[in-house]
């Protein structure tokens, strides 16, 4: 065969498109807008193998355009300047839709130079990208564009291509096919969400198994021996996966860094950056917290850089990160205390605001007591006065317990002695001293 099984059994319509619901099941924006033939300029974002190509082609064909591709990574100002000429003459009577594949490889100018094409509709853009095109992409192009985010491909919606693809195998050397059902899942799964490497490996599944009377034997070992570093990829919503990532938070907060950054490296050869990076935040405030505060926003940051630059080099922030979280002193006083007030919430433990914290600047005729006789902290000594905040009905119940860590027990010192001399003023008063 010339081409890969990917381009040979390429969906032809929206239905045939594996995954994607989200952008593309009946009554999404994406869907209708395909479907009305009135196509604005576009914008695909997400990892590779996930459909970008194809439903480009689709539009393409459903809006009856002259198509024209390039590439970012190799294509040159001259190859846009030969695509402009076309316009307005009998090769694109219709126009002109250019699928323009990895565009954050080209420069400010280069994408500049399709701006007034773009603009006069001329040229229809559909770009795509495996980066955050708010990142690498000229914002004047980006405000001239809809942007559509495409997803990594459930496994279970993978299995139906992939039994597409030996089917068309089977028809096209008239030969039988002998497979373990556990081959489909297989494949499905461990080509981490990317359909162009799951039917790559449904290829090399079937050339690499022998023939024998009509028949080849495609066996699960032949498949886990030519998915290799796919292998470590998994169903995202697997139990393998949830095990991964409870197994990184847990590690975290055990303090043991070298088994964080084992889950860590497993979850980043899975190319499951986001959820690296959102239990990496959930430790840092609810097992870290209170006692070493700093820590949340420079997890921020930390993650907001692996965002921006996505991987491999996302990895080296995170995993700065990691060591940070495992390594600093723990306290869950925060989670404990938000999560007690909570369960009071919930079970209709509250009351009305005390008089003195509302909003209100009168009192109805029915308040036994007129005025709201708020004490502003700041006008008092250490900027601290007694007065009720909590509701009467719970006016003595206690949330928050404070932490044994050095940072907690300066706070608890700080506020006993600042509450105690208020007390103690309190009781000479009332002994007349």
């Amino acid at each position: 065969m010339k081409k890969p099984l990917a381009d040979l059994i390429r969906p032809k319509t929206l239905d045939q498109v594996v995954g994607q619901k989200h952008l593309l099941a009946p009554g999404k924006a994406l869907y209708n807008l395909i479907m009305e033939g009135e196509i604005p300029n576009l914008i695909f974002y997400g990892p590779s193998g996930v459909g970008k190509t194809t439903v480009a082609s689709i539009i393409a064909e459903a809006t009856n355009k002259s198509l024209r591709r390039l590439n970012g990574t190799t294509a040159s100002t001259q190859d846009i300047k030969d695509i402009v000429s076309e316009i307005d003459t009998f090769t694109a009577p219709n126009g002109i839709l250019l699928y323009l594949d990895e565009i954050q490889y080209f420069n400010k100018r280069q994408q500049q130079s399709l701006l007034e094409f773009i603009e006069n509709g001329k040229i229809t853009l559909i770009a795509s990208t495996t980066e955050n095109p708010y990142f690498y992409i000229y914002p004047a192009i980006l405000s001239r564009s809809t942007v559509f985010e495409f997803k990594s491909v459930e496994s279970e919606d993978i299995i139906p291509a992939v039994k597409r693809g030996f089917d068309y195998l089977c028809d096209e050397y008239n030969i039988k096919l002998k497979i373990d059902e556990k081959v489909y899942k297989k494949i499905a799964v461990g080509c981490g969400g990317d359909v162009r490497k799951a039917l790559n490996c449904v290829e090399n599944c079937f050339f690499a198994s022998p023939s024998m009377d009509g028949e080849k034997n495609i066996t699960l070992e032949t498949a886990e021996e030519l998915i290799q570093k796919s292998s470590v990829k998994y169903d995202r919503e697997g139990d393998e996966h949830y095990d991964i990532v409870s197994a990184y938070q847990k590690s975290m907060r055990g303090s043991d860094p070298d088994a964080a950054l084992h889950y860590l490296a497993r979850l980043l050869e899975a190319g499951d950056l986001p959820s690296a990076c959102r239990r990496l935040v959930v430790c840092a405030c609810e097992d870290v917290g209170l006692a070493y505060p700093q820590i949340i926003p420079i997890v921020k940051s930390a993650v907001d850089t692996a965002l921006m630059v996505g991987l491999p080099e996302a990895r080296i922030p995170l995993a700065d990160a990691v060591i940070l979280v495992a390594l600093s002193p723990k306290s869950n006083s925060g989670c404990m205390a938000i999560d007690a007030a909570m369960d009071d919430v919930r079970k209709g433990k509250s009351g009305p605001i005390p008089r003195q914290l509302q909003n209100k600047h009168y009192d109805g005729e029915d308040a036994a007591v007129k005025g709201q006789f708020y004490l502003y902290p700041h006008n008092f000594e250490n900027h601290w006065t007694q007065q009720q905040y909590l509701p009467d009905a719970i006016k003595d119940r206690k949330y928050y317990a404070y932490g044994l860590n050095k940072n907690e027990q300066a706070f608890k010192a700080y506020w006993e002695k600042v509450k105690g001399k208020e007390n103690d003023k309190k009781g000479k008063s009332a002994k007349g001293d």
